[in-house]
Parts: structure tokens; C-alpha cells; sequence
């Protein structure tokens, strides 16, 4: 990857010097995009995570309240497209508006 005897030579003392700075950069830019990764990744799969059962899939294959992995209504019809299957909202989210309240607390 990076060969730090690559670096133009100098003096010794000089040259510790120069390659420390070098590899010290080198491991806090490392450290700061893996870092950067794993936010990224762990606010993306926490939001979908929130609303990614809001409709389900219902049919004679998947009872009820059937396949609730779909976030949007769109998403849910693309999928029953072609099958005798169709989409609704998922029974926690329907019952949890009437309560008024956004999800249901799980016990």
C-alpha cells in the first residue's frame, strides 16, 4: 500500500521525524473514514429500520398480517403484482393511530 521507504531521505533524526508524521496521518485518516463509515451506516439502517414495517403483503401465502417488510405502499403492490396477493397496513401501526399513538409498546 504505502511504502514509508519511499519517503526522500534526509538526515536520521530528520527522517524518524518524517516518516512518524507520515504514518501518524496516515492511521488518523484511516481512523477517520472508518469512523465516518460506521455512522453513516449505523443512521441509515436506524432509520429504515423505524418505518420498514408499515404495510404487509397479505394472501393465502402469508396469512395474517402477512409479509410486513415495506416501508411504502408502492413497494408492497410492486411485489403483489402479478399474484393473488395484495398489500395493507400492518395491523401494529393500524391499531396504534386509532390510540393515538405512533407504535405500540411492545411488552
Amino acid at each position: 500500500m504505502f511504502d514509508v521507504s519511499e519517503l526522500p531521505a534526509e538526515s536520521s533524526r530528520d527522517n524518524q521525524t518524517t516518516k512518524e508524521c507520515f504514518v501518524r496521518q496516515l492511521i488518523s485518516a484511516f481512523t477517520f473514514a472508518a469512523v465516518s463509515a460506521l455512522a453513516v451506516a449505523g443512521s441509515i439502517s436506524s432509520a429504515t429500520a423505524a418505518s420498514q414495517d408499515q404495510y404487509c403483503l397479505q394472501g393465502r401465502r402469508f396469512g395474517v398480517p402477512g409479509n410486513c417488510q415495506f416501508s411504502t405502499y408502492s413497494q408492497c403492490m410492486a411485489t403483489a403484482s402479478g399474484t393473488l396477493d395484495y398489500c395493507g397496513i400492518n395491523p401494529r401501526y393500524a391499531f396504534a393511530r386509532q390510540r393515538g399513538r405512533a407504535y405500540p409498546d411492545r411488552r
